[in-house]
Order: C-alpha cells, then structure tokens, then sequence
C-alpha cells in the first residue's frame, strides 16, 4: 500500500517540476531574444536560477519519495527547512523596509540607543537608485505598462482614478498645466509649464520616456512598493503554512521510508 505522505510529498514535486521547467523555460527565451530589452536582460538569469533550483530540490523531492531514498529525502527536506527560516527572515526584513515607525525604533533615531543601520531609507538607497532605476524604466517600457492607461476624450480621461505610479510615471503632473493630447501625449503651452517645476521639464512624450524619470515617478513607484509587500505579507503566511505542512508530511515520509519493509538507499 502507496503511503499517503510519499504520495503527497511526489504529486507537490510534480507540480513543482511543471513550474520549474515553465520558469527555464522563459529564462532562456528572454536569453535567446537578440532584441532584449534591459529589463529582459535582468529578468532571464534570476528565472534561470529560480527554475534550475527549483527543478532540482523537485528531483531530490521526487527521487526520495517515490525511490524510498532516503538520504535525497533528508536533503530535500533539509533545504525546505532552510527555506523556511528565508522566510522568517525576509518576513523580518519586509517589516524593517515598508514600516518607517519600526524601522526608525530600530534605528535608533533621536537617542543614545545602539544604531541597527537606516532601515526606513533602504528602499529608496537599493530599489530607485540610479542602476536598478534604469532596468524598472524598460520593463515599464516593455510591459507597455502606460499603455494600459484608459483612452478617450480629456472629460472621460479625467473620470478615472488611475493608481498612482501610473499617473505620476504616465503623464505629466497636474499642476504642470499641459495640454490633453491622448492619455499619453501631452503638449506643453507656448508660456511654458504653469510652475517652474524639474518634473514639468522632465516630460517627454517618447513613448519609452514619458515621466520615467520625474521624481513623483519614483516617490510614487517606491509607494508602490511599500503597499504591495505589505499586501504580500498575506500570501507569504499562506506559503510559509504551505511549507510547514509539507515539511511535515516530508518528515512523515522520511519515517516511512525508514521503517520495516522499505529500502532507503542511505
């Protein structure tokens, strides 16, 4: 009789498997692409090495549930239990980053208490510094994220509430006093922009510049952020409770293997 933990612990690495290959997949036809963008030049190689390790714990996964190896199985079961505690840590990490109270009592701002390192500022030092800036403007560009923007006439563009990287990184901001060509296309008035703002003069209406580089872009970009890994803080209790439950059923099947009756190849 097929043990019910080798059996769940060999159909999750199945799965797994499938991703694993979808992820190589797309790493190497970003790769083989001679019209890359930068953004697809950065994409390629962290899908190769989320799928090339993914793919292998797979196998190890599989090898040692399905073979009653034994000794694949601790491997894999050791490299889950790694996984978990890189979980625990960017748990951690994501509060330091996205929450600037917690982030500025760790700090030690204002006192004599001992200094963890400017953790509020970080996102702002490593996401939308000048190299990593460039590769988030192709993928935008690339996506055709502003092309995603709603069409139509100045009084219906008005009506919709566009979410805030996209109507600071889209357009020209409000206040510059542009002209409503398209949602893409603005014109500057013969006077010039209504404030002398560096925004106002950093539009450009190429579809690969629009306001890319405008400081509102990256303040509402970095916004962006903060929002969506405090949202994530959701899916990743989800897939931490995923793991632990696996880890679990991993240790049952360890079990199993060792016990009377089953070769464990170790």
């Amino acid at each position: 009789m097929v043990r019910v933990s080798n059996f769940v612990i060999s159909l999750v690495n199945v799965l797994t498997v499938m991703v694993a290959i979808m992820a190589l997949g797309f790493g190497l036809w970003f790769k083989s692409d001679e019209a890359k963008s930068l953004c697809q030049k950065s994409l390629y190689m962290p899908l190769l090495i989320f799928g090339g390790s993914l793919l292998v714990l797979s196998l190890l996964g599989l090898i040692g549930s399905c073979c009653r190896a034994s000794f694949f199985l601790w491997v894999y079961l050791f490299f889950l239990f790694m996984f978990i505690v890189g979980m625990i840590c960017l748990s951690i990490f994501t509060i330091l980053v996205t929450n600037k109270s917690v982030a500025k009592a760790l700090s030690g701002k204002g006192g004599n208490d001992a200094k963890f390192g400017d953790w509020g500022n970080w996102l702002e030092k490593h996401v939308v510094n000048d190299e990593n800036w460039d590769e988030i403007k192709s993928c935008m560009s690339t996506f055709k994220y502003c092309q995603m923007m709603p069409r139509g006439k100045p009084a219906d563009f008005y009506k919709y509430s566009l979410p805030a990287a996209q109507s600071s990184c889209c357009k020209p901001p409000t206040y510059c006093g542009f002209e409503f060509t398209n949602a893409t296309y603005w014109t500057m008035p013969k006077t010039g922009p209504a404030v002398p703002d560096s925004d106002c003069k950093t539009w450009n209406n190429a579809q690969n510049e629009l306001c890319f580089d405008c400081h509102s872009c990256k303040a509402s970009f970095l916004e962006t952020i903060q929002k969506n890994w405090n949202k994530m803080a959701i899916l990743n209790f989800c897939v931490f409770v995923f793991i632990i439950i696996i880890y679990s059923i991993g240790c049952c099947a360890l079990r199993n293997n060792r016990s009377k009756g089953y070769r464990t190849y170790a």
